[in-house]
């Protein structure tokens, strides 16, 4: 999740998620016609042992925040079965996250131009 949002913990940890995104999603498109499935998962605050390994709390967050892990395994085969790229566990809805990407996709004949764009000048 926090590839997702940066401002919502430390920037380098996300960083590292945003780049496994990234990669995942770049791999799946490279690759996905090799007949090789590549599945990222975002899960949000999931109770594990990483938090006391950390010397963080988990019990410090909201309880509404923090997922089972073996919820989180269920949901992210099931993301997999599905042919998902990209699963989202705690995401109810996934029509922002559709959205999102469809914006994203958008933008990739404009992303590289041999003039700056008129809002730059």
């Amino acid at each position: 999740m926090l590839a997702l949002a940066p401002e919502m913990f430390d920037a380098t940890y996300s960083g590292t998620k945003a780049f496994i995104l990234n990669l995942s999603q770049g791999l799946a498109r490279q690759i996905g016609d090799k007949g090789v499935r590549v599945q990222a998962v975002l899960p949000g605050a999931t109770r594990t042992e990483i938090w006391a390994r950390s010397g963080k709390d988990v019990d410090s967050f909201p309880v509404d925040w923090v997922m089972d892990a073996g919820d989180l395994v269920d949901a992210a085969l099931l993301g997999y079965d599905r042919g998902e790229t990209v699963t989202i566990p705690p995401l109810a809805d996934d029509k922002p996250w559709n959205e999102m990407q469809a914006a994203r996709l958008s933008m990739a004949g404009d992303l590289s131009r041999r003039e700056v764009a008129p809002r730059y000048r």
